[in-house]
């Protein structure tokens, strides 16, 4: 099974390999990761993060509208939970 490595842009936070088609939040939780997970579906909006490298499919329609609410002038936000993990990324936790 592929791997792929999330990094984080925070300091002291080590990169963490994770399963391809993982669902970010089960692994990123389970290696106390700077993101913060909600509801885990996409509605809350707790997991707004910045991806800062990583060519991942675009969010959907639902992913969009909750993007807009929180960091509506960020073209590189989206929901940590809604990622479907299939490169290497680096990313962040928008505050």
């Amino acid at each position: 099974m592929a791997t792929h490595k999330v990094s984080f842009s925070v300091e002291g936070h080590a990169p963490v390999e994770v399963p391809e088609g993982q669902t970010l939040s089960e692994e990123l939780d389970a290696s106390n990761s700077p993101l913060l997970f909600g509801c885990r579906s996409g509605i809350c909006g707790t997991c707004i993060s910045q991806l800062d490298t990583g060519d991942v499919p675009p969010p959907d329609e639902e992913e969009q509208e909750i993007i807009e609410l929180h960091a509506p002038d960020n073209p590189k936000a989206r929901l940590a939970c809604q990622i479907n993990l299939t490169c290497d990324i680096t990313i962040r936790p928008i505050e």
